[in-house]
């Protein structure tokens, strides 16, 4: 797949400029203004088009002028510069990336769509967002902070993120671009597209990427020293590599204004034995993980009547571990039998319908089904044979002969939801929404959602909200197991049990929201919020050992348990500027700072433990300088507080440690407009003074690193054309 993916980079370079590309033109550099960002259209708050100051949530666009010019090239990227998120790159051995979005931990509370359609792990298990989610064809991005259940059901905990794209346009046009980078950096994308016909418009991108990590054990010596491990003398063990890489390809195909059918897969490989520490794993690079996600959407939009709209959404999705992908560490003995395998797969209805009831009231309503199909399997000898279907592995343990059992698992849901929105005056609006969804595992859950928009003055407005959500537990949390047995055919040390009791996790938040712009150049928000959640899961040792595989005695199993509650409580500081310096020189200020603070009881009677991965205070900064409309440089600043870490000290009951403050600066420059207005270049600079700092790490296992080292000063080059 990687060399196919660098031939049809390399064909987009030499392609015939054929088609067009809806506005990303070099032409359209100068950016909006402040008044314009506002007004932009958003839809993922109410799933209709509402403007930023009427809509009854928190909700960020994000323009493709400012990816652009950011360089947000990722969703990684862009999650790492928004207020209220705790980003850690590099920190997991199976997604990553981890972050933290307003005191949610971990990226399975964050429901990631691309237009209103989901394109994350189809069943709510943790995946790597990182460069697999490019942005090359992104329109604009929504971020909607917050619970977001009453509209979209499962796992909208922590808010929402859609990417929205556009259909082609009429005129000619395209892009593509390749980069090179420091420790063998490669990426590039394209994307292409037009009329076919009359009514028929069609969009086709992809990109690639790929990239070492630095050899951290040079520029890390002390936390990547070399040391024996698995039987291997520490001067014969291997070095240090990190290499990822990621890959995906895009579609829409609209017909007229009714239909359009979609196609998005994303593809992202690391080692597995990323965060881990040296005496517990060997670094291999052909000991990995690697995860492919699908999905298929189709929309067909209709109008009942002047006033009721209707619109039909099928989706199709899955998501598949390479048979591969594998462990070699101290839990599979340093043997080659930690293969894994993972399927979800999920097929969805839903018909939703628009009324509007008068100038002033409007209702929305919703049907939806869904299928879900999920396979789960312990650590395996050999890599999963997908032609045989889970129940026809015939594996067996390694150094025993007890049967391997693999957890296969069928389920659906049904979803019904309505939401009444009022303009009672031209400065008072409310919100009153609800959903129910009935899944055939755990039974219903139902989540309001309550708002009110109040236009106090010119230039103010004053949000209330008021929302709950639920997260189902996902397969990968009921049915997840490994352990193994050593030499003499006994368990060797911990199991880890499935527990297909899972209840959802269920969450309240209150918030209150100030966009206040005193001029039409200066613009700043305030939010601030409290949340509440029950049933976490957790992973808990088992009071009683949990006997899961038949003819064997374990002596010691932990599992994934509803155990849990925690609470915090936080406020984000907005600021957005636009200043004229002078000359042809424009300025683009953006920036936050974030506080948060929370906890998480074990138990509902338990002590308060620090929440995890957070930092209490977050400053970030940038700052876009253009001159003209063919030049632009974008320094940005992050300074992160002291963060919290997974490891618990029971004495003191209380977090062991926290990784250190840091600050790391990112330099872009973008000269634009040149080859007869075809042709921009970019030169990134990440880790701008070359600090050396530290991520948090989620887990309070042993054999990881509490903090994990990041990366070193890394340089880019990237060119791009416009036809």
């Amino acid at each position: 797949m990687k060399n196919v993916c660098r031939s049809l980079l390399a064909l987009s370079l030499s392609a015939t400029p054929f088609a067009a590309v809806a506005a990303d033109s070099v032409a359209a550099l100068l950016p909006l203004s402040l008044e314009e960002l506002i007004a932009t259209p958003v839809v993922t708050a109410s799933r209709r088009q509402q403007g930023r100051e009427q809509t009854p949530a928190h909700i960020m666009v994000i323009t493709r002028e400012q990816m652009r010019d950011r360089r947000y090239k990722s969703l990684a990227d862009l999650l790492e510069d928004l207020p209220g998120v705790d980003f850690q790159r590099g920190t997991r051995s199976t997604q990553y990336n981890n972050f933290v979005f307003q005191g949610h931990v971990s990226n399975n509370k964050l429901l990631i769509l691309l237009d209103g359609v989901r394109i994350d792990h189809p069943a709510g298990g943790k995946i790597p967002i990182a460069e697999n989610f490019s942005l090359y064809f992104a329109k604009q991005v929504e971020v909607l902070y917050g619970p977001a259940a009453a509209l979209y059901g499962a796992d909208a905990f922590a808010g929402v993120i859609n990417i929205i794209t556009e259909k082609a346009s009429d005129t000619p046009g395209g892009k593509v671009s390749a980069g090179v980078g420091s420790y063998g950096s490669l990426e590039g994308n394209f994307l292409v597209g037009g009329k076919l016909g009359e009514t028929i418009a069609l969009t086709v991108g992809a990109h690639y990427q790929e990239s070492d990590r630095a050899p951290l054990d040079k520029y890390y010596p002390d936390t990547y020293r070399k040391v024996a491990a698995g039987g291997v003398p520490a001067a014969q063990r291997e070095d240090y590599v990190g290499n990822i890489s990621s890959q995906s390809q895009y579609f829409r195909l609209d017909a007229g204004d009714a239909l359009t059918v979609g196609f998005y897969r994303n593809n992202f490989r690391s080692l597995s034995s990323t965060g881990d520490r040296p005496n517990s794993v060997f670094y291999l690079s052909d000991a990995f993980w690697d995860t492919t996600i699908e999905t298929w959407q189709g929309k067909y939009r209709f109008d009942l009547t002047p006033t009721l709209k209707g619109e039909l959404i099928l989706d199709h999705s899955t998501y598949e571990v390479d048979p591969r992908s594998r462990y070699i560490n101290s839990v599979t003995n340093f043997q080659n039998h930690g293969y894994d395998y993972s399927y979800a797969r999920r097929r969805g209805i839903e018909q939703n319908f628009n009324w509007q009831a008068s100038d002033d009231h409007v209702i929305q309503a919703g049907l939806g089904y869904k299928d879900y199909y999920a396979i789960e399997t312990p650590d395996l000898p050999h890599p999963y044979d997908t032609s045989k279907g889970a129940q026809g592995q015939g594996m067996v343990y390694p150094n025993t002969n007890l049967p391997l059992q693999v957890f296969d698992s069928r389920y659906d849901s049904w979803s019904a939801y309505m939401q009444w929105q009022a303009q009672w005056t031209p400065s008072l609006s409310t919100m009153l929404g609800a959903r129910e969804d009935w899944f055939s595992t755990y039974g219903s859950s139902l989540n309001p959602r309550l708002g009110v928009v109040w236009q106090p003055a010119a230039g103010n407005y004053l949000k209330l909200l008021y929302g709950e959500a639920f997260r189902a537990p996902s397969p990968e949390e009921s049915y997840s197991a490994f352990g193994s047995f050593n030499a003499s055919g006994k368990p060797s040390g911990l199991f880890r049990a499935p527990n297909s009791s899972l209840e959802p996790e269920k969450s309240k938040t209150l918030s209150l929201t100030w966009d206040w712009r005193p001029t039409n150049k200066f613009n700043l928000i305030t939010n601030a919020y409290l949340t509440k959640v029950e049933h976490i899961i957790i992973t808990r040792a088992d009071p009683v050992p949990v006997q899961y595989i038949p003819g064997a005695t374990l002596t010691q199993t932990e599992s994934k348990q509803n155990s849990g509650r925690d609470q915090y409580h936080g406020i984000d500081f907005i600021p957005q500027w636009q200043v004229h310096l002078g000359g042809p020189w424009n300025a683009d200020f953006w920036g936050s700072y974030s506080y948060v603070k929370g906890w998480i009881r074990e138990t509902d009677n338990g002590p308060e433990l620090q929440q995890v991965n957070i930092a209490a205070h977050k400053l970030k900064f940038g700052v876009t300088l253009r001159y003209q409309d063919w030049l632009t440089i974008t320094p940005r600043l992050q300074w992160i507080d002291e963060t919290t870490t997974g490891a618990i000290n029971r004495t003191q009951n209380d977090r062991v440690k926290l990784t250190e403050p840091y600050t790391v600066a990112s330099l872009h420059i973008g000269a634009h407009k040149l080859a007869g207005e075809h042709l921009s270049l970019y030169f990134d600079i990440y880790n701008l003074f070359d600090e050396r700092y530290y991520a948090a790490n989620t887990s309070s296992s042993s054999s990881v690193l509490q903090a994990v080292p990041q990366q070193p000063r890394t340089f880019m080059g990237t060119l791009e054309y416009r036809f």
